[in-house]
């Protein structure tokens, strides 16, 4: 797998540059390194929070706090390494957005079990006066489904770090380039990452399969 140490070297090599950073944390002392270490972090991150990846996505019970807000029945924390919420779940549920449907129900010896309705849990992300980031909802003994920050590049998966590589170079092109040259080959670079995101996320995407069965609650019963 590709260290941070590989993934700026990478990114240099499609600015043409010949320079090899030797370390980022701390900065060996080139420019390049140092260009580097202070981009290196916000392309990664940027790249986190686009898609749900499968080695970033995690699930937490949540912490319940004193809820402040009547439009809310409750406050939770957001994880300490959370990035950015999928969804909010009934700790029991499987998926993101089916629940059973409490009223039982039969018809020539069929029961509503493990039948879903289609109906995701309402929830917003805000800062409450304390500082603390924050889950507001409805949902009685909630968890989370979250995008984490991932830090360690054996996690990443190799369209994923070909992805990073084209993003941290377009944005090294206009440091390490400068002038016209940077601005062309920043949009270049661009453009290449764009192209490989969309087939890392194609790819990730494929690495999962849910099905909800969904079943209105008025048929239910008929």
């Amino acid at each position: 797998m590709a260290s941070e140490i590989d993934i700026a070297n990478l990114a240099l090599g499609h600015l043409g540059d010949n320079a090899t950073v030797a370390s980022l944390d701390p900065p060996e002392g080139s420019a390049q390194a140092e260009h580097c270490a202070r981009f290196y972090p916000i392309a990664r991150d940027a790249l986190l929070e686009l898609h749900d990846w499968n080695f970033a996505t995690k699930r937490a019970l949540l912490a319940q706090v004193d809820n402040v807000w009547s439009q809310w029945a409750y406050t939770y924390l957001q994880p300490a390494d959370c990035l950015r919420v999928i969804a909010v779940l009934d700790k029991n549920a499987k998926g993101d957005q089916s629940v059973s449907i409490p009223a039982p129900f039969s018809q020539t010896g069929l029961s509503n079990t493990g039948i879903g309705q289609y109906t995701p849990v309402e929830f917003v992300c805000e800062t409450n006066d304390g500082g603390d980031e924050v889950i507001l909802t409805d949902q009685a003994d909630a968890m989370t489904r979250y995008v984490a920050f991932v830090t360690d590049t054996t996690r990443f998966t190799p369209l994923f770090v070909t992805t990073l590589t084209w993003k941290l170079a377009a944005m090294l092109a206009g440091p390490v380039l400068k002038g016209e040259a940077g601005r062309a080959e920043a949009k270049r670079c661009e453009g290449m990452a764009a192209a490989w995101l969309s087939k890392a996320i194609e790819a990730d995407t494929k690495q999962r399969r849910v099905q909800t069965t969904q079943a209105v609650s008025w048929m239910a019963g008929r």
